[in-house]
């Protein structure tokens, strides 16, 4: 344990979470397996939160009462040092509020809360954001979490799909330039499995707008596990993204959002942006997710 970093543990499994950005950096099992992206030369983060915003916002601007200010994708709290609230053996919980120099970028008074607990199955990770303002808060607040793929040397990526809880039939969102298209796409979703490949990410992320499912599986093999697996089940999220990079980055993002970037053609202020939490004085908003492991069959 040091100021930076922290390491929780429970039932066999280890998370460390960092500091900087609350972010959840490791998760193994209690035979070692690693489940996180260790963030390499592909991609360079782990599992950052995303707030005050969910994808990007048009010229990288957020207008709010006739000023300008500067806003870049996924906001500001992943590169926002948090404080310490709890530092325990199998939870931890940091937290962000407002200063003058967020509100150099994003005019509102906040407190965010990121609490992370481990038990004999899984971690749950709990997001809390409180209105400490005295007008009402626009926000997004979302989980963007890389798991390596394949999660076991020796397993083609090609092997492995995402099996959603209920079938997934409704039309999905895709990003151009990082702005939402107006024009739907069918779903890639078969029933309730998504094989996955490479190509599903040629278009950027693929975006459930209107998910029907609050879980996902993700494993090799079909029936019986090829390897480890896991799932994540999500609560107060309305909107998931799945993402990778389409060059072969060996790391898959499952992101359980509330909200999603600008679509193309918005140009009002950011308080009505489509997609946003609109958060009372006084008021909190609580969002969650959990992450449960297995070892599934060896190879």
């Amino acid at each position: 344990m040091t100021d930076d970093t922290h390491t929780i543990h429970g039932g066999g499994l280890t998370a460390t979470i960092k500091a900087q950005g609350a972010e959840l950096c490791s998760l193994k099992d209690g035979s070692g397996v690693e489940f996180i992206w260790q963030a390499g030369p592909a991609w360079p983060r782990h599992a950052p939160l995303l707030f005050p915003i969910v994808g990007r916002l048009a010229n990288d601007e957020l207008r709010h009462r006739g000023k300008t200010y500067r806003m870049t994708q996924h906001g500001f709290a992943r590169d926002n040092c948090f404080a310490w609230a709890e530092r325990g053996e199998s939870r931890c919980a940091l937290v962000l509020e407002d200063s003058e120099a967020t509100r150099a970028l994003y005019p509102f008074a906040f407190r965010l809360a990121a609490t992370y607990t481990v038990d004999e199955a899984g971690l749950d990770v709990a997001l809390k954001i409180v209105n400490t303002g005295e007008e009402t808060l626009p926000a997004s607040l979302g989980g963007h979490p890389a798991f390596n793929w394949p999660l076991q040397a020796g397993v083609s990526r090609e092997s492995y799909a995402l099996t959603f809880a209920n079938e997934e039939l409704f039309p999905v969102r895709r990003l151009d330039g990082g702005l939402l298209r107006a024009a739907t796409e069918p779903s890639p979703v078969k029933g309730t499995e998504l094989p996955l490949s490479e190509s599903l990410f040629t278009d950027d992320a693929i975006i459930f707008d209107r998910i029907n499912s609050n879980s996902v599986r993700y494993a090799a093999g079909q029936g019986a596990s090829i390897g480890p697996w896991l799932k994540i089940s999500w609560r107060g999220f309305r909107e998931l993204g799945v993402w990778s990079k389409p060059s072969g980055a060996p790391f898959l993002c499952i992101e359980p959002w509330r909200g999603y970037a600008s679509p193309s053609g918005f140009d009002g202020d950011f308080s009505d942006k489509p997609g946003l939490m609109h958060i009372a004085p006084g008021a909190t908003e609580t969002l969650s997710f959990r992450v449960v492991v297995g070892p599934g069959v060896p190879v």
